[in-house]
């Protein structure tokens, strides 16, 4: 059973370690421990988005002092390994057994953490007054104050401060809604990509999930991997390496050790800690610490809200809304100048100051779309119901949106563009080529024995080799048995045990050291006892960094070794391109006999191996491996480029092998041999003086295909980049991280938005630099970690994902398109009227505040579920500093057309009904100001009063309806309603009905209540009213149908160049 160390421990001895190890309780520090019994407040390790809010909170300062303290006082890192197996009752080889596992499991909790709470209040004063709701506050206190001051009081003004204040309210409902939606979509990432580990438990190495972990479980960490929990290292390969910058903000990575006590807990080498990454190496290691206790546990405890950084859609959003809020702040300014300088003076029985207030509340809510909010919020949530469907896991839901505005995709290959399920399919000598079935009846049939190159290939392919088979899977058949380890090294071993036991040769060699393959050196080493001091060193790896090195080969005719001469070199390197051209992936396997200086284990070993150990190496032989594509690559491929998106390639293989596979996915699809670095040098010179021509244009691009290796990239200056960054297909190979993310800022600084596809540790610095950076579900746990978003299927959803992209920016610009003809414009010349004309308000506050948040906003949600009205993969992508959410051609559809429409017909309507029921003409109603009261026209105050409250509903009941026919014209941009109307099967929108008629039922109850009628002076319509705007809001649907015709027929013209 494994126990627990009371933090007395950090103040005794080491000496007197055991003798106190027996009094310790169970229980860790309960001032400080952190209970997880309730499942629904734990994330599991995995959480994605952790680790930069503790970065944040390491960099603020908010770790306490009980913190820190608590890790100064542990001595994990001081203990031997002997002592720490027998402090928690485990073996290196064998770990716990089941049992106490499942003791210490119970007693600790599950391995999971604390998920920080969010600053609640200032979420709420958020909700409560940004965008906005701010300036409907300043509606609410104005109505108030007209309340207060008004002899007698108003309850009208009462009632609409009130009815405001519910209209907060239901927008910041909605925007606590959006909050506790995202939550639940990110929940769902974390349900979707488990974190798991490889746990030794009764001598089986098995893969579990890492909140299963117990005290005292011994984990095996390889290169890519998340550290599960907080564990004391009992072996490492000598290379083993650590990026602990999600803890510490610092990007030096930190070199694994066993020994290597260092100053603290937190700073010890010996210890990995928790959500750190392992960058290079392997290790095994003890858990010590789990869940709440651990670094991360502990400072996540402490953590607060990271501040988000605003993301193009929601850019766009504050500039309208930064927009609108100045216009309102303008014509505010203005009325009061008027009403103080001309109305308050010549007019004071006109314009009290309750009426002046009213106004002024009433041109506030005119031009705030106060329903665009709310629009926003359901537009994004549906989107993400929709990314769900198509398998696409944003961390935001808005960053989907900065998909419809890629320019390029850069995408890794190996398990990205191909399935990494890679098998061997050719096996070579120096002198002799076989395919693999044929070698591995040549090693069957072999009976020469061990001299034989054969079987030299066979041995050094299963010594050097870091995969293992998954313990669990034993039973299973060769072909479905589970691999711990990377694809090439599971491909070999898989190839190797169909043929012959690759365990027995395994276990009687010992391996004394071993450098794993890694994206710098691309080669794998490791060394076996052989003479006295002598070692047998195996290398296998990229064959154009291992032949320089090579002096000597086996020969697979004569079965000795022979000088690796210039024929012969001439030979492997034929054999090395004839593979790669037909997309295989070689490795070269070599050999030496090697005797170091420097003692096994010390600081000095690894650096004289890795400088002196590969050098006058043995060629054995040559692996030929294939990654088939996946099988919906190419259409992928395609659709990006029928969206205006070139896609390139970039990885660490051999230029051939990956040119090959760009040619057989559709990357590259020129004829002609791509061109090299000594082309882009001469087309330098070809570029036009003055600005660099932007990639984005097609016109602009150079109609071939390039291929790049990574000892080219050193080589180029900004002038072949701005040559490099034009060609329409472009493969960089034999690129590390460090020159891919040099890639993405090339590309990027040259006017490209950029998304970065990978699944590597490899890829991890250009996901994060990317615009939008683009993980595979079954990729690295630190290519996910650095992703925007997570491809839980096929790599076809991309395509969806930009797809979604441009559609959830289309239809807000629909939506806001149809909101403020009537929810700003047609609101805002009443009040204009009213002041400057002396007309008597044609609309009320309170009927401006239902049009906005009731009958426009219904019929705007039924804009949200639009289909696409064309294949949005034929436009360009989305200039994000050009294209705006809101641009002057939509303020000219909105307001000169489409509103001007609208405001004049309301209008008409308005002065219609004082004619023909008061008997007041239109110009007696002009210039009117105070004369509208006693006697006018021969009515009573109370008629006058009476008919000015029909004529606002009569005005209001029109713009209902006339917004019926902007939404049927708004719906299209460019199609006619002929082609494109709301029930056929291709663009079928049924809610689009259901909106009008909740409209119409809204403005029914809103006119007909008695009650509404008396707190807020409505009034009944005559039927007629609401008949005639019926043929009104068709004609507002015939006047944009020409307009798209004119526009289609002269798509040159003025009209076309003004049209949104």
């Amino acid at each position: 059973m494994g126990i627990d160390i009371d933090t007395e421990l950090g103040q005794e001895k080491l000496s007197t370690l055991h003798a106190r190890f027996e009094d310790v309780p169970e229980d860790v520090v309960p001032s400080t421990s952190i209970e997880v019994g309730n499942q629904d407040h734990s994330l599991p390790i995995g959480f994605r988005t952790l680790s930069i809010q503790v970065t944040e909170s390491i960099h603020h300062g908010k770790t306490s002092d009980e913190v820190v303290n608590f890790f100064g006082t542990l001595i994990f890192h001081c203990v031997d390994v002997k002592n720490v197996l027998s402090m928690f009752g485990t073996h290196p080889d064998r770990g716990l057994d089941n049992q106490a596992a499942m003791l210490n499991l119970q007693r600790d909790g599950k391995n999971t953490i604390i998920q920080p709470r969010s600053k609640q209040i200032w979420k709420l004063l958020g909700y409560l007054f940004g965008g906005f709701c701010s300036i409907l506050w300043a509606g609410v206190v104005i109505f108030f104050v007209c309340w207060r001051i008004s002899t007698p009081p108003s309850p009208t003004n009462l009632a609409l401060a009130i009815l405001i204040l519910m209209v907060i309210m239901c927008q910041a409902s909605f925007s606590a809604l959006q909050d506790w939606s995202t939550g639940r979509v990110m929940n769902s990432i974390l349900d979707l990509l488990p974190s798991e580990c490889i746990v030794i438990r009764e001598g089986k190495a098995t893969r579990m999930s890492a909140s299963e972990l117990a005290v005292g479980d011994v984990v095996m960490l390889s290169v890519g991997n998340k550290v599960p929990a907080d564990m004391r290292m009992i072996e490492t390969s000598n290379d083993v390496r650590f990026d602990r910058a999600v803890l510490t903000g610092e990007s030096e990575e930190v070199e694994g050790s066993i020994d290597d006590m260092g100053q603290t807990f937190l700073e010890a080498p010996n210890i990995a800690l928790m959500g750190t990454h392992v960058t290079n190496g392997t290790a095994k290691g003890v858990v010590v610490l789990t869940g709440a206790r651990t670094v991360m546990g502990r400072i996540s405890k402490l953590t607060s809200t990271t501040k988000i950084k605003s993301t193009l859609i929601q850019q766009e959003i504050m500039r309208f809304t930064y927009i609108i809020v100045l216009l309102t702040i303008a014509l505010v300014i203005s009325i009061v100048i008027t009403w103080s300088a001309w109305l308050h003076r010549d007019h004071p029985a006109f314009m009290s100051l309750v009426s002046m207030l009213t106004d002024v509340m009433g041109c506030i809510i005119a031009f705030i779309p106060v329903g665009m909010p709310i629009a926003v919020t359901v537009c994004l949530s549906l989107i993400a119901r929709r990314m769900k469907d198509i398998n696409v896991l944003p961390k935001s839901l808005s960053t989907v949106e900065t998909l419809g505005c890629v320019t390029v995709i850069c995408s890794d290959k190996t398990g990205t563009l191909t399935q990494n399920k890679m098998s061997v399919i050719s096996v070579g000598f120096v002198d002799k080529e076989y395919t693999a079935r044929e070698f591995r009846e040549t090693f069957v049939n072999d009976e020469a024995g061990d001299c034989t190159a054969v079987r030299q290939l066979h041995r050094s392919a299963i010594l050097c080799n870091g995969a293992t088979f998954d313990g669990a899977t034993a039973d299973l058949p060769l072909s479905e048995r589970g691999i711990n380890g990377d694809a090439t090294d599971g491909a070999i071993l898989r190839f190797i045990e169909s043929f012959g036991d690759a365990a027995t040769i395994r276990n009687s060699n010992f391996q004394a050291f071993q450098i794993p393959f890694n994206s710098r050196n691309k080669w794998m080493l490791t060394m076996y006892p052989a003479k006295s001091s002598e070692g047998l060193l195996f290398v296998k790896g990229a064959p154009d960094v291992l032949i320089p090195k090579c002096s000597s080969y086996w020969s697979a005719q004569t079965n000795d070794i022979q000088p690796f001469d210039a024929e012969a070199k001439k030979n492997l390197v034929a054999t090395q391109e004839k593979w790669s051209r037909a997309g295989q992936r070689v490795i070269l396997v070599c050999m030496r006999y090697y005797t170091p200086y420097a003692p096994l284990g010390s600081n000095d070993f690894a650096p004289e191996i890795t400088c002196n150990g590969v050098e006058n190496l043995t060629i054995i032989g040559l692996l030929g491996l294939m990654d088939p594509p996946r099988p919906e690559i190419t259409g992928t491929v395609l659709d990006c480029r029928r969206a205006g998106v070139r896609f390139f390639m970039v990885t660490g293989d051999f230029g051939l092998t990956a040119a090959a596979i760009a040619r057989q996915i559709g990357i590259i699809t020129y004829s002609s041999e791509p061109d090299k670095l000594a082309d882009v040098t001469k087309r330098i010179s070809e570029l036009p003086k003055g600005p660099l021509p932007s990639g984005r244009s097609i016109e602009n691009r150079i109609q071939s295909s390039l291929v790049l290796e990574g000892n080219d990239l050193a080589l180029l200056t900004e002038a072949h980049w701005d040559v490099a960054t034009l060609y329409e297909e472009i493969v960089f190979a034999r690129t590390s991280p460090e020159q891919k993310m040099i890639i993405v800022e090339a590309l990027q600084k040259r006017d490209n938005v950029v998304a970065v596809t990978g699944d590597g540790v490899n890829d991890a610095p250009a996901l994060k630099k990317a615009d939008v950076g683009v993980a595979v579900a079954t990729g690295s746990d630190v290519a996910i970690e650095a992703s925007d978003l997570v491809l839980l299927g096929g790599f076809n959803s991309i395509v969806g994902g930009i797809r979604l992209g441009r559609l959830v920016f289309q239809n807000l610009q629909k939506c806001i398109a149809y909101l403020l003809p009537s929810g700003s414009w047609a609101e805002a010349w009443p009040v204009i009227l009213n002041v400057y004309l002396g007309v008597p308000l044609p609309l009320s506050s309170f009927l401006m505040v239902i049009i906005c948040c009731f009958t426009d906003l219904v019929p705007c949600l039924a804009l949200i579920m639009e289909q696409e009205e064309f294949d949005l993969l034929t436009l360009p992508p989305r200039h994000h500093r050009n294209d705006h959410l809101i641009t002057a051609k939509i303020y000219i559809q909105s307001y000169a057309f489409v509103g001007m429409m609208e405001t004049v017909a309301a209008h008409a309507m308005f002065f219609l009904y004082m004619w023909k029921y008061a008997g007041i003409p239109v110009h007696a109603l002009f210039l009117c100001f105070e004369k509208y009261t006693d006697g006018f026209y021969g009515h009573s105050m109370d008629e006058l009063i009476q008919f000015n409250n029909v004529g606002q509903c009569v005005y209001f009941v029109t713009i209902v309806v006339l917004q019926w026919g902007n939404l049927l014209a708004v719906r299209n941009k460019r199609d006619s309603i002929l082609q494109a109307d709301p029930i056929r099967p291709q663009r079928r929108n049924p809610w689009l009905l259901l909106g009008c008629l909740l409209a119409f039922l809204i403005a029914v109850f809103v006119t007909e209540v008695p009650g509404l009628q008396r707190l807020f002076e409505t009034a009944s319509v005559p039927i007629e009213f609401w008949l005639i705007p019926l043929p009104l809001a068709l004609g507002i649907l015939v006047m944009d149908e020409i307009r798209k015709l004119l526009v289609r027929a002269f798509p040159k013209g003025l009209l076309a160049k003004i049209a949104w």
